[in-house]
């Protein structure tokens, strides 16, 4: 009797979650991110950066394996101060590498194209770009800069990504 309360309860829970994976995902077939106010299709957050005339911030992460990119998201992602920056400054595009969770092949096949094109080799690298379609297909990236980890918590790393935004406001005059 207990193992086949227990099998119920089990698949129960699976279908909760099947149910849930489904709600998750866009239009276009992405798994939405658990992080409040990261996009995870490259193509809507273009469409926002055009329409707002602010730059992506990409986290390139291993958000289920990778220390540093939790290490990251807990002391600086997560906290009030970059969340209210972020909301003014930045589009936030997570692009996640997860070793225990399946993503939608089309997701999977845009996160591999895009760490191929930033040269991404580890996690988490941060990038801040612009993207432009001169020719309306193919887009072209324009850097402000790269970075990772940093120690000192979300004010010192709002501090480096400002300095991105001015170096390349400054060389853009």
């Amino acid at each position: 009797m207990k193992k086949t309360f227990l099998l119920s309860i089990g698949l129960v829970v699976v279908g909760v979650l099947a149910v849930l994976e489904a709600a998750a995902q866009d239009s276009k077939g992405f798994v939405a991110s658990p992080n409040e106010g990261w996009m995870v299709n490259v193509e809507e957050a273009y469409k926002l950066s055009e329409k707002t005339n602010k730059p992506i911030l990409a986290n390139f992460t291993g958000s289920d394996w990778c220390g540093w990119c939790k290490k990251l998201k807990s002391e600086v992602f997560s906290k009030p101060e970059f969340k209210s920056w972020a909301k003014e400054n930045v589009i936030l595009l997570e692009l996640d590498y997860p070793r225990r969770a399946a993503l939608p092949e089309a997701q999977v096949k845009q996160n591999a194209e895009l760490q191929q094109a930033f040269r991404v080799t580890g996690f988490p690298t941060i990038w801040m770009f612009d993207l432009d379609r001169p020719d309306g297909e193919r887009f072209q990236i324009e850097a402000y800069g790269k970075t990772g980890y940093a120690a000192g918590g979300p004010n010192a790393y709002i501090k480096n990504l400002d300095k991105m935004i001015a170096l390349k406001q400054k060389s853009v005059k």
